[in-house]
């Protein structure tokens, strides 16, 4: 059955059906928890790795060894353990974002959701260009749209099971045309279903802002984009300014990551402290309401059954800094209750 724009408008969606926008509590606007995001040569080599251990995990994390088990978040008791131990720290909502290209699983979702009565927001659409299918190249940007309006409206990767935000919608710099496509197609789609759209920008400082532009021109709505990963793009103040100008709303969402090291590309990653200090700029300038916040976990090392700070980490430790730094309770629910239940109520 497929839900039209009518049926949606004021509602949330969840794996597990349309909620009241009061329901979603405080919330992750961006985590993995069923996924694959093993680089593709890596998948190449058809080799797991070693298994994950105490002994092990700093040296994996750090890349001087190879484990191809780190990108897989394929262990669904485990996930379920995870999502409580979030859910007893205090949050109510994880926006899940694997989309095309990260194998994404809805129906695993929906036994998450169901065993830890966690509200779970389903991603759509592809990320970056080097993770889609081949076949992907020959498709239209109308082609694209329609598969991403049914992802929300009817199911998404071959289950009923629907998606309540498009994204992350995968950039690269250079922006390949292939992934200008599918964001042109995202902003169709959005149109189309009242959807907000999560962007996973390329790792160029510049680049999250030639995105929203690009949405603009497109004819797209800032006011329902998130962009993500502004803690590993963008690390001055008038360059985050400048993208809230556009409406969009900015997305700090490796909170947990704590080391400077990042394999990704050379920059210095901040720790949660500084997190808190860019956010609070913005504050500062009147975009309060342009920031969400999460951790992105994507990798099993960040999980606390192998060593990490798992989903808790922003409700356990990082509000309690917030409140030590000065952050109102008005500021803290405004970024983690606030405006995610604006941007996933659709329009």
């Amino acid at each position: 059955m497929r839900l039209d724009r009518a049926a949606l408008t004021g509602k949330a969606q969840t794996v597990a059906g349309l909620i009241e926008p009061g329901a979603i509590g405080r919330t992750l606007m961006h985590e993995h928890v069923l996924c694959d995001i093993t680089p593709p040569k890596l998948a190449a080599r058809n080799d797991p790795g070693p298994e994950i251990t105490l002994e092990n995990v700093w040296a994996i994390n750090y890349g001087q060894i190879q484990s191809a088990r780190k990108y897989r978040l394929d262990l669904l008791d485990v996930a379920i353990s995870e999502i409580d131990l979030m859910r007893r720290a205090g949050g109510r909502t994880i926006v899940e974002l694997s989309c095309g290209g990260l194998k994404p699983d809805p129906r695993g979702l929906l036994r998450i959701a169901e065993a830890t009565g966690v509200h779970v927001v389903m991603g759509c659409g592809h990320y970056v260009d080097e993770y889609q299918d081949a076949g992907n190249r020959e498709r239209t940007v109308d082609d694209f749209a329609a598969e991403i309006i049914d992802q929300v409206q009817v199911g998404a990767w071959g289950t009923e099971i629907r998606a309540g935000m498009i994204g992350e919608i995968g950039c690269q710099a250079p922006w390949t045309d292939l992934e200008k496509r599918v964001m042109r197609a995202a902003i169709l789609a959005q149109a189309e279903t009242g959807a907000a759209i999560n962007v996973h920008p390329g790792r160029h400082h510049d680049q999250p802002q030639e995105a929203a532009e690009f949405i603009v021109k497109n004819g797209g709505d800032t006011s329902r984009v998130v962009i993500s990963h502004i803690d590993r793009t963008i690390f001055d103040l008038d360059r985050m300014l400048r993208l809230a100008d556009t409406g969009c709303t900015l997305e700090f969402d490796l909170f947990g990551i704590e080391q400077s090291y990042y394999a990704s590309s050379d920059i210095d990653m901040p720790n949660d402290a500084m997190r808190l200090r860019h956010i609070r700029g913005l504050i500062d300038h009147g975009h309060l309401d342009r920031v969400v916040i999460s951790h992105d976990i994507c990798y099993r090392t960040r999980l606390t059954r192998f060593g990490g700070h798992g989903y808790g980490h922003i409700f356990a430790n990082v509000v309690p800094m917030m409140g030590r730094r000065g952050f109102t309770e008005t500021e803290v629910d405004a970024i983690l209750v606030e405006n995610p239940r604006r941007l996933l109520t659709f329009a």
